[in-house]
């Protein structure tokens, strides 16, 4: 259990269950990521199997996350000319989602007591992981309660992307795209990508500038 092809192998297996349930169910909540943690933690717990073996391949695919993020950029060029067209309100609605998105993390976690070193690990949660990491080690965080809270506003932002869109009549598909990139990253932008291309160009442009804002308030805030 402690060879790297095991937690590989495991996590492979279990992401593909899942992307056969959403395909099968057409369930927005079937979301491919959430079944695969959830088989993963079952599988671990089942047969008692100690965290760091799975993490002695798990880890590898961690590894992959900065490069499938500068993936995204191929979506980015194929729309320069809209990126060109709107790069003001793509700016502008960025920052103001960065703004929000920080301010309102630090806001309820102090309203609520949590400590110091919970709200450090929780203000990055709204950029891509790899960021997001980054960022928690240069504020003193724990990165392990980043990505998890990264990864949960991903989800949230892959599940409610196509229903938000319609409960607040945002028709305008570059506007949906920045919604969806600013406030839930890569996760979110794989829905985008679904809703149609110009949606997922504009999501992914929006991961790359709000982690930019997303550093700058942060070096503000703290």
């Amino acid at each position: 259990m402690a060879d790297p092809l095991f937690g590989i192998t495991l996590s492979i297996i279990a992401f593909a269950i899942g992307t056969w349930v959403r395909n099968k169910t057409r369930s927005a909540l079937a979301n491919p990521l959430i079944i695969a943690m959830a088989l993963v933690i079952l599988v671990l717990v089942i047969f008692d199997i100690p965290l760091e073996s799975y993490e002695a391949g798990g880890s590898f695919i961690s590894f992959f996350l900065p490069p499938v993020t500068a993936v995204l950029a191929l979506s980015v060029y194929r729309q320069r000319k809209i990126l060109r067209a709107y790069l003001i309100p793509i700016g502008a609605g960025t920052l103001a989602g960065s703004i929000v998105a920080v301010v309102s993390t630090i806001f309820f976690s102090r309203l609520f007591g949590l400590e110091e070193i919970v709200v450090r690990s929780l203000a990055s949660k709204s950029v891509t992981a790899a960021v997001a990491v980054a960022l928690t080690d240069r504020l003193g965080g724990v990165p392990a309660l980043t990505v998890a809270s990264t990864v949960i506003t991903g989800m949230a932002g892959n599940i409610l992307a196509p229903y938000l869109g319609k409960i607040f009549g945002v028709t305008d598909k570059v506007a949906n795209g920045v919604g969806i990139g600013t406030s839930s990253h890569a996760l979110g932008t794989s829905k985008a990508l679904e809703l149609g291309e110009i949606e997922g160009s504009m999501s992914s442009i929006s991961i790359s500038f709000s982690a930019l804002w997303t550093t700058l308030i942060l070096a503000f805030a703290f």
